[in-house]
């Protein structure tokens, strides 16, 4: 595969998102994108299969993670501050609504996932554990499985029973929390997670994917799917 440079293609439609349909930090932008109604050339990077370290893609991204979004030129890495250039140019409907107390929680809810569970097993960690400390692949499950079903028990205490909690994270409207929230719950029912401790996180998960931002745009509805 080679992964086309479109930054300066006047040609190219104006949003281009690199991704790959199990990366939950891609499916987060997705999310995203679908519930601000913002069309996209979809462009497949197969962690798996390492067209991520492909000289083609690392001109584009020095870190070489996905996702990757080009809009009119600028490139932008990393899920959540795409999610909020997205917001601040795109900002109807807001993900982050309210005050700035609100949006502190929200962006507080958000990172419990995206710092706190989600580094722990990406696809690299995992991999590294394997390949370089020779973990075994039932201990490997055991390690994320751990970090999961502990890291959503603390989003669940956040929400809870808290009055600023609605159908939704935070309200009765998709905001960041949800787009972080729902990726991560896709992964750890793929791995057999431990998810009845967290009703609440579960609730919220069943109210988002009734809606199509959410459903349309999950792993196995992208193009890249297997």
């Amino acid at each position: 595969m080679t992964i086309d440079d479109g930054v300066n293609d006047a040609t190219k439609p104006m949003l281009q998102l690199y991704s790959h349909h199990r990366s939950s930090a891609s499916y987060r932008v997705r999310i995203a994108l679908a519930l601000k109604g913002l069309a996209c050339d979809y462009r497949p990077v197969h962690l798996a299969r390492n067209e991520h370290l492909l000289p083609s893609f690392e001109r584009l991204s020095p870190t070489r993670l996905v996702p990757l979004l080009v809009e009119d030129g600028r490139v932008l890495t990393q899920s959540m501050a795409i999610i909020e250039y997205l917001d601040e140019t795109h900002p109807e409907p807001p993900l982050l609504p309210g005050d700035a107390a609100a949006r502190a929680r929200i962006r507080a809810l958000a990172q419990d996932i995206a710092c706190e569970i989600h580094p722990l097993n990406n696809l690299r960690v995992l991999r590294y554990l394997v390949r370089e400390l020779q973990v075994a692949e039932d201990d490997k499950n055991r390690w994320y499985r751990h970090w999961v079903e502990t890291g959503l028990e603390a989003v669940e205490r956040q929400i809870a029973g808290h009055p600023a909690t609605g159908r939704h994270c935070h309200g009765d409207t998709p905001t960041l929390a949800d787009c972080v929230l729902v990726p991560q719950i896709h992964n750890a029912q793929r791995l057999a997670c431990r998810l009845d401790h967290v009703p609440t996180v579960m609730r919220v998960f069943d109210t988002c994917m009734a809606l199509d931002a959410f459903s349309s745009t999950q792993p196995s509805a992208c193009q890249d799917a297997e």
